[in-house]
């Protein structure tokens, strides 16, 4: 089994559209393993977008800042979510980082629509609902950096007995 970070970002937290889409990804199988609520600063979004996912390094300062100060614009709600290629399955189901260019039927193709270009042109960042890890090597580094092991559970659900091996 696989795991995978989704940061359920303050646009969907404020705009009570969380149990919505967590609804989306229980019913394809995937398992939460971990869950908070919290409010990160600076530094943490740092860390996340820039130590781990080099967002200032390959889209520069400017996208950077606006990144992280819409990641701050209120709480958000991170979660670990298990099963089988649950990384590929998540990014598959989330869509694309422009919600203009997400098909309807993803995540961000049903709950968001802004444009680069319009963000770009009110200074805003592009408030897309969801942040989903990249790949594995993310993932990992990402579960590593918001979570504990104290803070994620192992347990079965009902689609283990028909994704664990027969014995």
């Amino acid at each position: 089994m696989q795991r995978t970070l989704i940061i359920f970002k303050p646009d969907a937290v404020m705009r009570g559209i969380v149990g919505e889409i967590l609804t989306r990804f229980e019913r394809v199988g995937l398992k939460i393993v971990g869950a908070k609520m919290l409010q990160p600063d600076y530094e943490q979004f740092f860390h996340h977008y820039e130590g781990i996912g080099a967002l200032k390094t390959r889209k520069g300062e400017e996208i950077f800042e606006t990144q992280l100060r819409e990641m701050q614009q209120g709480p958000v709600i991170a979660m670990v979510l298990e099963g089988i290629e649950a990384v590929e399955l998540v990014r598959k189901m989330v869509g694309p980082t422009e919600p203009k260019s997400a098909q309807p039927g993803t995540i961000r193709g049903d709950y968001s629509h802004m444009t680069y270009g319009h963000a770009s042109d009110t200074k805003r960042g592009v408030p897309n609902v969801i942040h989903a890890s990249a790949d594995a090597g993310e993932a990992e580094k990402e579960i590593n950096h918001w979570f504990s092991d104290s803070e994620l559970v192992d347990y079965d659900n009902v689609h283990a007995h028909f994704t664990q091996p027969k014995v």
